[in-house]
């Protein structure tokens, strides 16, 4: 039976869908006012993970996902202006670039991608609603807020008591609310701002709303899976239990799942503090080999911290490596394959996926079953190996065009040849300041590889080795096979 770890109840409870055999999930989406950063990812390819997993033919459930897009908010009126660009330009140019690198990382498209100013009336309903149950007010600025005392469960979910928020008081005062604590709901227009017509003046939703909305409209106002980042737990899905059980006097989500930060050493990284890196910056250094990115990310426990570091990425690309040179090396099947959860190696995954999704252990089984074709060679276990790792989103390229790092996703500016040449004598020259992230570009390694073994063939070995130091120097890994074949990778 799976078992997921529920920040609600703070322990690991059974899952049981609302609807037999069928899952809703909701999953908080990026603010597009700028390229997402590896810390965005890290979440994003958990839900990815999980959704594979409870699709697949270890649970067979039909999977609702939702992931939403906002595309109204301070942070997106400033950038545009910094631009001197619409709002709508920008916001479709990051939702376009976001899709993009998900892409590229492997993700799987959810099966609804909402967009917060499609859904503006439906979230004046919801407003209208509050305030018809003495929830929510309008104050002396015009701007509606909740009125957070007036919610008995509020801080539920983080744990956190009102009393205590007030003691610590972290909270901005707001001469227009009356309690320091209460939220924005709908904030009345600015000079120069977008906005949309409402029963309190033209303005436009806060932050907190939109997800409450959007999640009913595609999952009902009951669903079983709420996910996102860990810092989202307060108080934002706070806030929107609130907003969604305050409206509906039923309960909201059933299980609530947080990930646990990506650090860059021992702090958060976040736009915020500007310790962060795109995902399209990192994805780049990996042209043809974005699939390291995915593995990193997933290594470990999704509610452990993950460090990152260029040291921890590449012992990630030198493993993810071992499992692609493993797969290369042993004869592939035909056709899929047939297999039961029952065979011990995928009993003992199953079991550790089932456990909150344990990927570090699941990944522990695979790289198991990894040194077993070593030695067997069996075309069966590369099979079961792939079968498996499908669930995690790994293994599922052609092993030769991995290793070689040919680009298959990347973008058409992701490769410039521009600062490559070869001179009159066929010897390479690569400007590596500016060479590309994968280097020489596969049809040139062939051609020095042939040029190799002409030499060899000629017992000009001197020819031979030079050839052969000149693609070490690149990168490029040989490894001379029986019958004249010599197979490479990229390093």
């Amino acid at each position: 039976m799976l078992k997921i770890y529920n920040t609600l109840t703070r322990c690991k409870e059974e899952f049981v869908p609302i609807q037999p055999g069928q899952v809703s999930l909701y999953v908080c989406g990026p603010t597009v006012y700028d390229f997402i950063h590896i810390g965005n990812a890290r979440t994003f390819t958990v839900f990815d993970m999980v959704q594979r997993w409870l699709k697949s033919s270890a649970h067979g459930f039909r999977v609702n996902y939702v992931r939403n897009v906002t595309d109204v908010d301070d942070k997106i009126i400033q950038r545009a202006a910094e631009n001197g660009e619409p709002i709508d330009t920008l916001t479709e140019r990051m939702t376009e670039a976001m899709r993009d690198d998900l892409r590229r990382l492997g993700l799987e498209s959810p099966a609804h991608e909402p967009r917060a100013v499609a859904h503006i009336d439906g979230m004046v309903r919801m407003i209208e609603a509050l305030i018809g149950k003495g929830l929510a007010y309008q104050g002396t600025n015009s701007d509606v807020f909740y009125a957070v005392h007036s919610f008995p469960g509020y801080g539920k979910l983080s744990g956190k008591a009102l009393d205590d928020l007030r003691a610590g008081e972290r909270v901005g005062v707001d001469a227009a609310k009356r309690d320091p604590l209460d939220f924005v709901l709908w904030k009345s227009a600015k000079p120069a701002e977008p906005s949309w017509p409402s029963p309190w003046g033209p303005g436009r939703p806060g932050w907190h709303i939109e997800c409450s909305v959007m999640s009913e409209v595609f999952l009902g106002s009951h669903f079983d899976i709420h996910g996102g980042g860990e810092d989202l737990q307060f108080p934002h899905h706070e806030n929107e239990i609130a907003q969604s059980e305050g409206a509906h006097d039923h309960p909201f989500v059933n299980y609530w799942m947080h990930s646990a930060f990506l650090n860059m050493g021992d702090v958060k990284m976040s736009k915020s503090l500007g310790n962060f890196f795109t995902l399209r910056d990192v994805l780049n250094k990996f042209v043809g080999r974005e699939e390291v990115i995915r593995f990193f990310l997933l290594r470990g426990h999704y509610r452990s911290q993950l460090v990152y570091t260029e040291e921890v990425l590449n012992a990630a690309r030198r493993e993810l490596d071992s499992f692609y040179i493993a797969l290369r090396d042993t004869p592939p099947t035909d056709g899929a394959i047939d297999f039961e959860w029952s065979e011990p190696h995928a009993a003992r995954f199953k079991a550790a996926m089932d456990d909150d999704f344990n990927t570090w252990e699941a990944i522990t089984v695979l790289t198991e079953l990894r040194h077993e074709m070593n030695k067997s060679r069996s075309a069966a276990s590369a099979a079961l190996l792939k079968a498996l790792s499908w669930t995690l989103g790994f293994l599922q390229d052609d092993p030769d065009r991995y290793l070689r790092g040919e680009p298959s996703l990347a973008p058409e500016d992701a490769w410039d040849h521009s600062s490559e040449s070869i001179d009159d004598d066929m010897h390479l020259i690569v400007n590596s300041a500016s060479a590309a992230p994968q280097g020489i570009p596969g049809a040139r390694v062939k051609q020095l590889i042939d040029m190799r073994l002409r030499a060899r063939k000629a017992k000009d070995f001197a020819e031979a080795d030079r050839i052969r130091a000149e693609l070490d120097a690149a990168g490029i890994l040989l490894e001379d096979k029986p019958g004249g074949v010599t197979e490479w990778r990229r390093r």
